[in-house]
């Protein structure tokens, strides 16, 4: 028997064992699901626009991606506020969505998958790194297929993600064979096949597309200036996104040294620039830092020790919240709507660290919404101005009293939410990154709202569900009180 036949049984015996290991676990039905629908609206079926939104829309975080990449810089030329996913399919077109839906697909049922394998956490981190890197290279080459690109460059290291996932007995093997470090050598002695024939067997399994498995070949870098087709560039770029990735991971200068050496290597295949390659890392690993949470390029440690101690801080502020609303309780049966306000203002302001708050009260003889009291660096002085219109404006504030319920915008300096704002906040409160909105309604109809807002020196900010109800409930006990005196006035005029 000869070398290649018993590499070929050896080969064939990993991948049955895979495909053993795949549906005992579920084969990734999800996965599989989830490919199977967007494939076919990639395919051009009959209605396939819409087929391409009803699965976006089926994912809470797709449709924020997708938004989120139809409303960027890179596809400006067709307009901004794309605000529906119908809308954005008609503008990025299925494939590069299908592109975008395929990629993270992958990566989230992996990671649902292997809760509890570190060393498949890292293969998965580098690669959305390796993703990271093909987004921010494709953009500066203004390249029209970067969704494509990124995902070719996470399906890269697929193989990978597989072996030490699914089979991390196998793993050990190839690290004891050639030693850690060196599993992709190892592998065809010791599996019969390489790692990246294991991830493209995988891929045909799953019906990938015909350019995505293209994208995953190996494509070593030359000096020639012969120009790169379509499929060869997205591949190019994909392994070199890929190499570069499990160079950046450590954050070390090994890894650095490496990057650099990578990058000069590809640069003239790519007709790119080493320093716009360089550039283009630089974006990465800004990105990755925030994005990645075990690579020590996100510095997972500092993180979680910021982490801690804003938890901290957030729980002694619920603590400020939870006894404000049992003052204001045990005083709602004698408080006037000042007083309440009064108490409903500095409760918030100390118990979520506002930058400013401010309480705003209805006029309807004078149809305006005035400021009347509030806390924080340069209010007093700013009250004055702050007085608009109850006429309705498509803003956030006018939405807000319509809507009923707390509104918090996370970035309220995004280019794109400048047209939610009114003239007033922007020429009294725009030094706010963030705030919050407590509208108070009386029998259905505004009575005024309370603003609180942080600046850019209080870290970014999420509000957990428990804020969001114990801000319900102090809106709601400051509503009592206005709808009890409107019952007394009422009954005064009767009398």
């Amino acid at each position: 028997m000869t070398t290649t036949t018993l590499q070929s049984a050896t080969a064939e015996k990993t991948l049955a064992l895979l495909w053993e290991r795949m549906r005992q676990q579920g084969d990734m039905p999800a996965f599989a699901k989830a490919i199977n629908a967007i494939l076919g609206a990639m395919r051009g079926e009959d209605e396939h626009e819409f087929n391409m939104t009803q699965t976006v829309l089926s994912d809470p975080v797709l449709t924020n991606k997708v938004l989120r990449l139809a409303n960027s810089g890179m596809y400006s030329a067709f307009g901004q506020s794309i605000n529906t996913v119908s809308k954005a399919v008609l503008v990025l077109g299925t494939e590069a969505i299908g592109h975008l839906a395929l990629g993270l697909k992958l990566i989230e049922e992996l990671s649902n998958s292997s809760p509890n394998s570190a060393i498949a956490h890292a293969e998965m981190e580098k690669a959305v790194l390796a993703g990271m890197v093909a987004q921010q290279v494709a953009t500066s080459a203004h390249s029209r297929y970067a969704e494509e690109t990124v995902v070719c460059s996470m399906l890269h290291t697929l193989g990978r993600m597989l072996l030490t996932f699914y089979m991390p007995d196998r793993w050990l093997m190839l690290q004891q064979h050639g030693g850690a470090g060196n599993e992709d050598k190892s592998a065809e002695a010791v599996l019969g096949l390489s790692v990246a024939d294991i991830g493209r067997a995988a891929a045909e399994r799953w019906g990938l597309p015909k350019n995505l498995l293209s994208g995953m070949r190996q494509i070593a870098p030359r000096d020639d200036d012969e120009e790169l087709s379509h499929a060869d560039w997205i591949a190019t770029v994909s392994t070199m996104a890929s190499q570069c990735a499990d160079k950046m991971w450590a954050d070390d200068a090994a890894g650095a040294k490496e990057v650099e050496r990578i990058l000069s290597a590809f640069a003239p295949m790519l007709r790119l620039e080493p320093s716009i390659l360089q550039g283009a890392i630089a974006q990465a690993r800004a990105s990755a830092a925030n994005d990645l949470s075990i690579a020590p390029l996100a510095k997972p440690h500092e993180k979680r020790v910021k982490q801690l101690a804003a938890m901290r801080i957030r729980a002694e502020g619920n603590k400020i919240l939870i006894s404000g609303v049992a003052d204001m309780r045990d005083v709602q049966a004698t408080a006037s709507p000042g007083q309440m306000m009064s108490m409903a203002l500095e409760t918030v302001y100390q118990g979520l660290e506002f930058t400013r708050t401010v309480a705003f009260l209805r006029n309807r003889r004078d149809k305006q919404y005035v400021a009347k009291m509030g806390f924080g660096t340069g209010v007093r002085e700013l009250i004055p101005q702050m007085v608009f219109s109850d006429a309705y404006e498509p803003n956030v504030f006018h939405a807000a009293l319509n809507s009923d319920r707390v509104i918090f915008i996370e970035n309220a300096k995004d280019p794109k939410f400048a047209a939610k704002l009114p003239d007033w906040w922007k020429n009294t409160l725009s030094t706010a990154r963030s705030f919050v909105i407590l509208p108070l309604l009386t029998n259905g109809q505004p009575a005024g709202f309370i603003y609180g807002d942080w600046d850019e020196s209080f870290p970014e900010i999420q509000l957990s569900q428990t804020e969001f109800g114990l801000l319900n409930d102090i809106r709601g006990l400051v509503v009592k009180t206005v709808e009890r005196r409107l019952q007394v006035e009422v009954a005064s005029k009767l009398a």
